[in-house]
């Protein structure tokens, strides 16, 4: 009983239940220092992306705050994930932050700089494997939560957050 009680209060300390069942069921550290529940978000889409400031990939950021605008009125919320699991990131949280409000003027919601992929994953993106899909292997991959809380759809590093097939999905989960 006392391991059991021992890995729930360890799970729950790193962002998530023992036996999350949706999305909703995880929280980050904020890149402000706050926690960012995703419980906040219940019933609404997410747009979950693994992110890094100085990969060839950065300048979706532009793309992310653009699907940000354009949907953010209709319930769906765009989450940037800081990571240095590939070596990518800057080092501190503060200049992420500065680095994304300076160059692409993002007002999305972010995290703290976190582990997305392998052993050290944030519960959240072990989750996603549970759910069919797979942990990022690169920068910029984007996971669309459904409001169901469930994964709705993920796409690979170099599919474009404003690509046609991104924005038909979005606006699956959004409905009418």
């Amino acid at each position: 009983m006392r391991m059991l009680l021992a890995a729930a209060v360890a799970a729950m300390a790193f962002g998530g239940s023992a036996a999350a069942e949706t999305a909703y069921d995880f929280t980050f550290p904020g890149i402000t220092g706050q926690p960012l529940a995703l419980s906040a978000f219940a019933g609404q889409p997410i747009l979950i992306t693994n992110t890094a400031s100085r990969c060839g990939y950065t300048y979706q950021y532009e793309g992310l705050q653009e699907v940000w605008d354009r949907y953010r009125d209709r319930g769906l919320v765009v989450i940037g994930v800081p990571s240095n699991d590939f070596h990518q990131e800057l080092a501190s949280e503060d200049e992420v932050r500065r680095f994304c409000e300076v160059n692409f003027d993002i007002d999305f919601p972010m995290t703290a700089i976190t582990h997305v992929a392998g052993s050290e994953a944030h519960p959240f993106f072990r989750w996603i494997e549970a759910e069919g899909g797979t942990q990022p292997t690169w920068n910029f991959k984007e996971y669309l939560i459904g409001p169901d809380g469930h994964l709705a759809a993920e796409f690979t590093t170099r599919t474009e957050p404003t690509d046609a097939e991104v924005i038909a999905a979005i606006e699956r989960t959004l409905g009418p």
